[in-house]
């Protein structure tokens, strides 16, 4: 969009043609539209190709789309309007507490966007609306609640780039555990389905155990370890979260017990910016499945893989240099370090998620950012990995792998 210019006078035409009818104006004004007139043909010439005004505009307030669709998430509309016979506003409004004519004004705008219809005075969820929408379905988009909060923190954009760092406070209470809940659902909703392609495109042999860094939901490890029989994984994340991961990884096992995953997964509560990556206990999860990450006593062996999915974007270039060493710390010879992320080309302009991601990284985080395959290389090769190789996703990823000879 950067070479896009508005050169239309106040009627809509074209300055050349404006000041033809403007026969009676001052000199100075003609010779000062003949610039402009100039400035804006040579301009012209490296518009984007198809790109018109109109097409600027609706990208500036593609917002008004995006927090009709958030507004209603949040409210509970569409799970409100679910079922055959349909609902009204006026009752959609007495269920969730909210204003009627507000309300009717919100549901009416979804009608416009495809994802309500109406027939009378009555409402229902689109085919994909109920499907995605609706809490309890089984597939509930229910990590759309991270997007909310994700709101809040892109509108101090403007702030954020003048101060370059986010200018977003967050306090334990209850919203932060309404934050927390919101973003590992978001993350659970995306890795429960992506992790097991991911994992495949590794190479498991001579992997027996793997430690799954800032492991969140626990999806990964899961993965891991339904894609080879005996392989154990630990997930290594915040004192904060790990319950969570625990949660997760439940509910897993309790859908296939037959995968044995409460014996093959365990936890480990630290925080990887200042601890140690525990070598954690070969025993598996008897009897021990959080603990703190600074107790030695339970180091037994190393692993062989360290995987670190979407890890990086959330630290600095240091603390990722860092990071990479403590990996290498507990590998095994021969094991591997993976790195799952959005890569940037080396210009940074691309690919458009991973430079939305960077943003996303300077309004959220104190130092984030989305990094080059250049720079993950440095990192590994600093740490003493070798033989580092790329793989790109079809997910819009990319995984870079390091060994440790």
């Amino acid at each position: 969009m950067s070479g896009v210019i508005l050169a239309t006078g106040p009627s809509g035409q074209k300055h050349t043609h404006w000041g033809e009818t403007m026969k009676s104006r001052r000199r100075i004004g003609d010779r000062a539209d003949e610039s402009w007139n100039q400035r804006a043909k040579n301009q012209r010439t490296v518009q984007s190709p198809g790109v018109t005004p109109l097409a600027i505009r609706e990208v500036a307030a593609g917002f008004q789309r995006s927090r009709v669709l958030l507004t209603a998430f949040e409210l509970g509309i569409f799970t409100a309007v679910e079922g055959r016979q349909g609902k009204s506003s006026a009752q959609v409004a007495r269920a969730l507490g909210t204003d009627a004519r507000a309300t009717d004004r919100l549901m009416n705008a979804l009608c416009a966007m495809g994802f309500l219809g109406k027939k009378a005075e009555l409402f229902f969820n689109a085919p994909h609306s109920s499907q995605f929408l609706v809490e309890g379905k089984p597939d509930y988009l229910g990590g759309l609640m991270h997007t909310v909060h994700l709101w809040e923190t892109w509108s101090t954009l403007t702030r954020a780039v003048r101060k370059g760092t986010s200018v977003v406070t967050r306090h334990v209470d209850e919203s932060f555990t309404k934050w927390r809940n919101a973003f590992i659902a978001a993350m659970h909703d995306r890795a429960g389905k992506i992790a097991p392609t991911v994992v495949g495109m590794l190479d498991l042999s001579g992997v027996s155990r793997v430690l799954d860094v800032g492991g969140g939901s626990g999806d990964y490890s899961v993965a891991f370890a339904r894609a080879k029989n005996g392989l154990s994984a630990t997930v290594f994340d915040l004192p904060w979260i790990i319950p969570l991961t625990r949660k997760y990884v439940k509910n897993e096992a309790v859908l296939r017990k037959g995968d044995n995953l409460g014996k093959r997964i365990d936890f480990i509560a630290g925080d990887f910016t200042i601890d140690e990556l525990a070598l954690g206990s070969s025993k598996g999860s008897a009897g021990r499945r959080a603990r703190s990450a600074k107790d030695s006593r339970l180091a037994r062996r190393g692993y062989d893989l360290v995987f670190l999915s979407q890890i990086i974007h959330s630290n600095s270039t240091t603390e990722n240099r860092r990071l990479m060493k403590k990996c290498v710390r507990v590998l095994n010879p021969g094991g591997q370090v993976v790195v799952q992320d959005f890569i940037m080309n080396e210009e940074r302009t691309g690919p458009a998620q991973a430079a939305l991601f960077a943003l996303n990284m300077l309004v959220g985080t104190v130092e984030g950012d989305t990094y080059t395959e250049a720079e993950v290389r440095t990192w590994m090769d600093g740490a003493g990995l070798r033989k580092i190789t790329r793989k790109d996703t079809e997910l819009g990823t990319t995984l870079i792998i390091g060994k440790k000879i």
